[in-house]
Order: C-alpha cells, then structure tokens, then sequence
C-alpha cells in the first residue's frame, strides 16, 4: 500500500494536489486543539469586525473569532464525513463480498435489500427524520442514519468484483485447501477491492458533507455543533450578507470547496488507478 501511494504522488499530479489541498483542511482542522476560545461561546470578541491581523478572517454577529470558530466547524465536518463513510464502506463490504461470492438465494436477497435502498429518497427522509427525532438529534445520530443509507450504490459495484474473483483459480485453491468464506474473502478477495473502497470512500465523504452541509443550512440538524453548514445556517439568522458581513459565509463556503476539490481530486486519481492501461500510460 505504501508503494503505491508513493507512486500516486510521484506520477500522479491530481493525486498530489488532493493531498496537498486535504493536507491544508486537516491542518486548520488541528488548530481547533489549541483555540482560545470555547466553540459555543458569543460574545468573547467584538462583532462584526472585518478581517484583520487581530482577526484574521473578521468576526461575526455573535462576537466569535470566525478564524477559531471554524477551525472547530471544518473538524467537525471532516469527522462527520469520515464517520459516515467508515460505516458504510463496512456495510458495503459485507454486503457485496458476500453477495458476489455465495451467489444464489443469498446473492438475490441481499441485492433486493441493495435495490431498495438504492431507490429510496434520501432527502426527504433525513427531513422527516429530522422533525421525528428533532428531540433527540445529534451529529452521531445523523451520521448512523446517513451511513445506514448511503452504502447501497458501492455495495453493488463491490459485489461484481468479487463475482470475478469467485472464479479464479486461487479462490478455487482456497477453496480445496479448506479456507472458509470469512478467511478467503478477507485474505484473498479484500485486497483485489481495496483500491475501489478507497475511490468509493472519497466520494462517499463528498456525499456526505454536501448532504450535512445542505441540512445545516435549513437548521435540520443539530445547530448546537459547529459545523459548516451550522455556521452558514447562524449567518442567514442574522442576515449577514444583507449586513454586508460577507466573511461568515465567504470563508466556510471557499474552506468545503478546498475539501470538496482535495476528495474529489484524490477520487478522480484512484480511479485512473484502477484501470490498468490509464495507470501504465501514467507511469510511462
């Protein structure tokens, strides 16, 4: 693995712009660890300041450092995004591993349960759920909810690779040698997919935070947690860009493009990756 992200960064200039652009998100996203000042906190500098070599990207209505505020806001999505995508990426494997290998009635049962939620409109219901649990909603209830249904769509992509990989000899091997399923879908199909679930995982996190993003703004999530979208969503209540308090929305908004730029740039190399001649022609 490490090999071949060395060679994604030496030949690949996408790849190594990805990481470049990630590697900058990441970085405001560490200095919420040393911040001065509580992320829920109003009132702690004076409002409505341009930015400045006091504050760097202004202040908002609330009397927050936005520069600080959004160091918590960009952690919060990232972990978010990541959070959504490490769940599904699992179900996702299971799922298409086991459906691409066992084939017959398990394949055909887990695939209609893949079809629905493949069908099934994602937005109006993370709304309703929204106004069902608006109570109880928290950051890591939304992600659960929106791991649970964003795995279908790599589940099915995975699963055609694996019904591949169930015909070659070393699985037949495997197979006469007395491996189990678990054993050679994890030590013999997992590392063929690998470089897909990597590709999935970067859109996935785009899906995700565009998704969180959109819901914040409407105010149906939790606007207690900083988040992007959170922070526009507190920008439109006090009518900054009618106030002409133009920074609260330019910066969050120009930070999750930088992010949605580095993901998909990282997605796009991946891609190229796994095609054989795209990658020869590459390497040269």
């Amino acid at each position: 693995m490490g090999k071949v992200l060395r060679d994604l960064f030496r030949f690949n200039r996408e790849f190594a712009a990805g990481v470049i652009l990630l590697g900058f998100v990441v970085l405001i996203a560490s200095l919420s660890f040393v911040s001065p000042y509580p992320p829920n906190d109003s009132f702690v500098v004076p409002p409505d300041l341009p930015p400045s070599w006091a504050h760097w990207l202004g202040t908002t209505s609330r009397g927050q450092d936005l520069f600080w505020l959004l160091t918590f806001a960009i952690r919060n999505t990232l972990l978010f995004g990541f959070t959504v995508a490490a769940i599904s990426r699992v179900l996702s494997l299971v799922i298409g591993l086991v459906a691409g290998y066992a084939g017959g009635i398990v394949d055909r049962v887990l695939m209609s349960i893949n079809d629905t939620f493949i069908v099934l409109p994602l937005f109006p219901i993370l709304v309703l759920f929204y106004f069902v649990m608006r109570d109880k909603m928290s950051w890591i209830l939304l992600a659960l909810v929106m791991a649970c249904l964003g795995w279908a769509y790599d589940a099915r992509l995975i699963r055609s690779v694996a019904m591949g990989l169930r015909t070659r000899e070393f699985t037949e091997t495997s197979i006469f040698s007395g491996m189990k399923m678990r054993q050679i879908l994890v030590q013999d199909h997992l590392p063929y997919v690998l470089p897909i679930v990597f590709s999935t995982t970067m859109n996935n996190i785009n899906w995700s935070i565009g998704l969180e993003v959109t819901l914040s703004v409407l105010g149906f999530t939790d606007i207690n947690t900083p988040t992007i979208g959170v922070l526009v969503y507190w920008a439109n209540q006090h009518t900054a860009m009618v106030a002409g308090i133009w920074w609260w929305i330019a910066f969050p908004i120009g930070l999750v493009i930088v992010t949605f730029i580095g993901l998909f740039l990282l997605a796009v190399s991946m891609n190229e990756f796994i095609d054989p001649r795209s990658r020869l022609s590459r390497i040269g």
